[in-house]
């Protein structure tokens, strides 16, 4: 019986030491979220209606685009219709939310003709309806006549580079979901054309006939961001390289012409080259959000919220302090109260605390990336209070045995039995409220459910495979039940004193 009881308090000890040793090993901590580490956090809501699969597929998308950017331990959630974008710990927060936020809709577009700057009509309407722009006229039309692929002495007309009466019609606006595939619509150029806009047809092809890419440094010194086609992609990009040979084609990508290149051949052996006046960061940003696919639905930023790293070390330590002080509070008072049983809960918080740290660090290096967050350290402290509840029935039902006349001895084990029970019924109200909470809840109250929930599972085990066998073995050893000042029955000795 001393040998199990013996084995059982080792191995216990063994198991939390040992995970907290592993961890430190490893130079794992926990992976702090955004409210402690410092970050950005922003609230996009959809264009239009978009299905739960559509909006789990920019969750998707977004996660990918944040894992490769090396973001550590993003946090990209649904919340109803909308996304949360959580990125805690990046130095550069704005530029990692450009790249993961954009929509990266790829159209490949024929261009149609030149329009010049919108002119708001002189009415005192304050709001101009947006129009699709209708099929170019002939005379205004750009064709093969103008472009040569073997020449650079050709090119369009001054006098027809612009459709005069397309200045009534608005740039086509992408954050409104006008840009739509099927229709034309009318983009700035921004001064790599021959007008101040293009006209453009239907998309002849999408950014899904793209298999991969990457930005590259051309012998010239300008970026292009070079691009492999899938098989059936092939096919659709040499169909548009056969019909709009010698003509301008634009890469139209969430409203923005990045380029309006001239089709110089006819087939294109498994991939092509988008160029434009890039820059090393905006070509690598292309090759990132080309290679993780578009979204679904163009995303519109609702809310943003910035939380800087001093705020967050300051969240931490305030965290920290007030849990540490808990500790202190409640190690001093159970010592005073219990004696040597005060130990015992004081042995039995340290061997839980090293275990959840180990384990919480564990989770947060493995592929559920688990963060603690401010409402998830709240959640710990609050465990502390269920942890010494359960050492608090166990220790007040030893007194109901002393009381009853029972020796120190006999009362440990049976005290247990009793108080197990309540413990058990105590924990499975706690961890069942966890559940639920973990279950409807969204954001950060779901972080405090998980960690509520684990430290309530974590003191079920702890109670029965720690507490129990160590109180047993104290209360077997007279050095501690009968010391003068310290032992256990010195404090269990007000229940004597105490009416029955």
């Amino acid at each position: 019986m001393r040998r199990r009881l013996v084995a059982s308090v080792a191995l216990s000890s063994l198991v939390c030491v040992g995970m907290l040793a592993l961890v430190l090993g490893l130079r794992w901590s926990p992976q702090l979220g955004l409210d402690l580490r410092g970050g950005l956090s922003v609230t996009y809501q959809p264009a239009r209606k978009v299905t739960t699969s559509e909006l789990q597929t920019v969750v998707n998308i977004m996660s990918a685009r944040a894992n490769a950017l090396g973001v550590a331990q993003p946090n990209i959630t649904t919340q109803g219709n909308d996304v949360v974008v959580q990125l805690p710990g990046v130095k550069n927060a704005q530029t990692a939310l450009a790249e993961i936020g954009t929509t990266a809709q790829l159209y490949f577009r024929p261009v149609l003709c030149g329009a010049p700057a919108f002119t708001a009509p002189t009415s005192k309407a304050t709001s101009v309806a947006y129009k699709v722009p209708p099929t170019c006229p002939s005379t205004y039309r750009y064709t093969s006549a103008y472009f040569v692929a073997s020449s650079s002495g050709y090119n369009v007309p001054t006098s027809i580079a612009q459709y005069p009466p397309y200045s009534s019609y608005p740039t086509t606006t992408p954050a409104y979901d006008q840009d739509h595939a099927s229709q034309n619509v009318i983009l700035p150029t921004g001064g790599q054309g021959y007008a101040t806009r293009y006209v453009l047809g239907p998309a002849a092809a999408t950014g899904k006939i793209i298999k991969s890419a990457s930005a590259q440094l051309t012998t010239n010194g300008q970026w292009v961001v070079d691009f492999t086609l899938t098989g059936a992609g092939q096919t659709s990009f040499n169909n548009i390289a056969s019909k709009y040979y010698g003509t301008l084609v634009a890469d139209d990508l969430d409203g923005q012409i990045v380029s309006a290149p001239v089709i110089a051949a006819t087939s294109f052996p498994g991939g092509g080259t988008v160029s434009g006046s890039f820059t090393q960061k905006s070509a690598n940003a292309l090759a990132l959000q080309l290679n993780y696919g578009s979204f679904p639905v163009r995303m519109i930023p609702l809310t943003s919220q910035t939380v800087s790293a001093s705020l967050g070390s300051s969240s931490l330590r305030a965290g920290l302090l007030a849990g540490a002080l808990g500790l202190l509070l409640v190690m001093g008072y159970t010592i005073i109260y219990y004696r040597a049983l005060g130990v015992v809960v004081v042995l039995g918080l340290l061997t839980t605390g090293a275990f959840l740290y180990g384990f919480i660090s564990a989770l947060g290096h493995s592929s559920l990336g688990l963060t603690l967050d401010l409402s998830g350290v709240t959640g710990l402290i609050v465990s502390v209070g269920i942890t010494v509840d359960s050492y608090i029935v166990y220790f007040e039902r030893l007194k109901d045995e002393v009381r009853a006349g029972r020796s120190v001895r006999a009362s440990v084990d049976k005290g247990f039995k009793s108080a197990y029970r309540t413990i058990l019924s105590a924990d499975a109200v706690s961890f069942l409220g966890a559940l639920v909470l973990w279950l409807l809840s969204i954001g950060s109250v779901k972080g405090f459910a998980f960690m509520l929930g684990i430290s309530t599972l974590t003191d079920v085990v702890t109670a029965y495979v720690f507490t129990r066998p160590l109180v047993i073995l104290l209360g077997r050893n007279r050095l501690f039940t009968e010391a003068r000042w310290f032992g256990v029955a010195r404090g269990l000795a007000r229940a004597a004193e105490e009416p029955t």
